[in-house]
């Protein structure tokens, strides 16, 4: 059975700031089918002509992580929501090149959903996760090749600490073709109720495994609150 659990710091600030996680296990990963990258690619063609027109900031899934970044003082123009940067890369004409199948599904379901969406490697993480604010000196390298100082900002930890973000992903903790289980977290739009976030986790796992084989359990946890 999955474990998390919300800091109270979170909470306090942020009552409605809801996390989703799914976990994978007996996968396959490799490059993505052709019909995948077919899919995708249309999806990023589609979805940059209609970011012609507008600011991205109007955009309710980037407006809405962007006032949970205001409320814990994380300056969003410097730290900005994953999914923002791929929609700027979108919008740019950027379109995503991922090097597996599992960063293929994990970019267009935080596209998709217009959240932030992180991908770990299940055997590199130790025991319960916890979503926390990050402490002073912690850091760790992230996908970007930067070290990421992560003290007052938005983390997902375990036992050995801070390994993921709604702004960058470690490298210690990220998958690779080699992976067989993994946790994906899904960073929710508060305004979603949890009826709303089980849909989006039950059709993200289904078509993951579509792709990836395995099987998939998820939860949603809320405050002190776990729903499944």
């Amino acid at each position: 059975m999955l474990e998390a659990t919300i800091d109270s710091t979170i909470t306090t600030t942020y009552p409605t700031l809801t996390f989703g996680i799914i976990s994978y296990k007996s996968i396959a990963i490799s490059t993505s089918p052709q019909m995948i990258q077919g899919r995708i690619r249309y999806f990023q063609e589609v979805l940059s002509v209609s970011l012609e027109e507008g600011d991205l900031t109007d955009i309710e899934g980037i407006a809405a992580w962007r006032e949970v970044f205001k409320a814990f003082g994380i300056p969003a123009s410097r730290y900005r929501p994953s999914h923002e940067a791929l929609y700027r890369r979108v919008k740019k004409g950027e379109f995503l090149e991922a090097p597996h199948s599992a960063i293929d599904l994990n970019n267009f379901f935080s596209l998709e959903y217009q959240i932030p969406v992180g991908i770990y490697d299940a055997s590199k993480l130790s025991g319960p996760i916890s979503f926390r604010l990050g402490k002073a000196g912690e850091t760790y390298e992230g996908l970007n090749g930067r070290v990421f100082q992560v003290e007052k900002k938005l983390i997902s930890a375990d036992q050995q600490g801070p390994f993921g973000s709604p702004i960058v992903d470690s490298v210690q903790s990220s998958v690779q073709t080699t992976t067989t289980e993994a946790i994906q977290i899904f960073y929710l739009n508060p305004a979603l109720s949890a009826d709303e976030a089980g849909q989006l986790l039950s059709r993200a796992a289904q078509m993951f495994t579509q792709v990836h084989g395995g099987e998939a359990e998820w939860i949603i946890v809320q405050g002190d609150r776990h729903y499944v």
